[in-house]
Parts: structure tokens; sequence; C-alpha cells
């Protein structure tokens, strides 16, 4: 692969330096922009690529960018490779490839159409690391290069400070998108809902949402997740019980409270 710096594509419209990283916004990322430097993927690691051999790999992970929103947004990607596709067009010269010019293009639903939107692959990093989002594969780039492209499309990476799911998944997807509060839905309607996701699991991207209120302190307060999977069983007195395993786009560590990776438990006392 070329040298970094040797003929590569510079992006005058996003440049790599402070206008790119913050605008007026009102967050914690300014006092962190002199530490921040720009570098290409064969700057960070030895053999850059895309995507991983194993999908399970390109899960994305947040960084220091409070847009948990925007990544757990991303997952629909990961439902549907003709989605991907055509977000990340095909076709597209990568390190690996003789024809590499550090310039990638990504494709959003704006308005009533798809919008291109071309950068190069300067990333934003502290030391030698993304200090924004990547993947649990950190020599996979498809998730920080979209980032890129979505921060430009926005103006910065301030801008993505604080967002919607929702709105993240219209821009993604060009599809519809619903958004239900199971706190202010009445019973019926919480069983319709829980029926209708049940239903939808395999076919949809779907993400929830945790809002500030005591006992939240573990899962984060205003913080977004992508669900994973759902299931649904009874307890022996009849109640309906919903499970719910969702994915933390901090990437961190694992839950470690009831129903975790590690917790034991005789099942057979609640359930049928």
């Amino acid at each position: 692969m070329p040298p970094p710096g040797t003929g590569l594509f510079v992006d005058p419209e996003f440049p790599a330096c402070v206008s790119s990283l913050v605008g007026a916004g009102d967050s914690p990322l300014p006092p962190l922009c002199e530490r921040i430097t720009w570098r290409r993927p064969q700057e960070i690691c030895a053999a850059p690529r895309l995507f991983p051999e194993d999908s399970r790999d390109a899960l994305g992970a947040q960084g220091i960018l409070g847009d948990c929103w925007f990544i757990c947004a991303c997952s629909a990607l990961q439902k549907s490779p003709a989605l991907l596709q055509h977000v990340f067009p095909a076709g597209q010269y990568t390190w690996e490839d003789q024809g590499y010019t550090g310039r990638f293009t990504c494709r959003f639903w704006r308005f009533g159409r798809w919008v291109d939107v071309t950068i190069d692959d300067r990333l934003p990093c502290l030391g030698h690391k993304l200090c924004f989002s990547h993947c649990q594969d950190h020599g996979a780039f498809w998730l920080p290069l979209l980032e890129k492209a979505y921060a430009k499309l926005h103006g910065s990476y301030e801008a993505l400070w604080a967002g919607q799911v929702v709105d993240a998944l219209v821009d993604l997807t060009g599809g519809l998108v619903e958004r239900w509060s199971l706190e202010l839905a009445n019973e019926s309607f919480k069983e319709e809902m829980i029926c209708r996701m049940l239903d939808l699991k395999e076919h949809c991207a779907m993400s929830c949402s945790v809002h500030k209120r005591e006992g939240s302190g573990d899962l984060g307060q205003f913080h977004a997740f992508t669900i994973t999977d759902i299931q649904q069983g009874f307890t022996k007195d009849g109640q309906s019980l919903l499970l719910f395993r969702v994915h933390n786009p901090w990437g961190r560590s694992c839950w470690e409270g009831s129903w975790g990776q590690r917790f034991v438990l005789r099942i057979e006392r609640f359930l049928f």
C-alpha cells in the first residue's frame, strides 16, 4: 500500500483540523482537541481492511464521542448485507489494492433522496488509537469511516453528540422507523408491542434506551443499546416475562447482574 501522504486524497471540505471536530455545540470534546491527531488506517495497524472475516467482530464500540445512537443504528446494516453495500458501495479501492487512494464514499438518505458523501481516510486518534468509534476487530475500519462521513454530513463530529436512534436509522436505511414508549403505554398496548417485537426480531433492527431514573446507574443514563435477541417466558403464576439481550456500544464490559453471562440461576424455580 502507498505510504501515508504519498499522493493520497485529502478532503478539502472536511479537513483534518479542529473545525471538523467541533462546531458550535456544547460538549466535553473541545478540551481534547489539541491532543487529537489524524492518522490513516495503515498508520494505526499493520493490515487494515474494511470488514472483518468474522461478522461478529464487526460489532461497533463507542469511543469518547457521545454518539451511541448512531452506533446502535449501524446494527441495521449488519443485519442486511445488501443495505450495507448500498450505504458503503462496493468496488472502492482499499488499502490492499493497487488503486488505493485514501478516498471513500458513503451514502445516506436525506430528505427523500440518497446523498453521496466522500471523505479521505484520515481518522481522529489519541496516540495511535482511534478515539471515536471502532469495531471489535480493531483492524476493520468500515464503522469509523462511516462515522466520519456522517460527521461530515452534519458539519462536525461534535454535531453527533447526543441524538435519536430513529433519526440515524432513517438516514442509514431510507426506511420507516417506529418508536414505542413502554413507560407510557397501557397494558393492552404493551402486549401488542411484545407480540410485534417477537414477530419482527429476525427481520428488523431494534434498539432500546435507558432514561434517567434511580437504579439505572449500571446501564447508564440517556444511553442507547442494540437489541440482539428477545425471548418471552412465563412465571409459575402466569405472568409474562420478556427478556432483552442487548449490546452496549461502550463495548468495555459485560453486564454482571441477573441474567448476565456469569449469572447462575435455577430457572425452574421461576418458570414452568
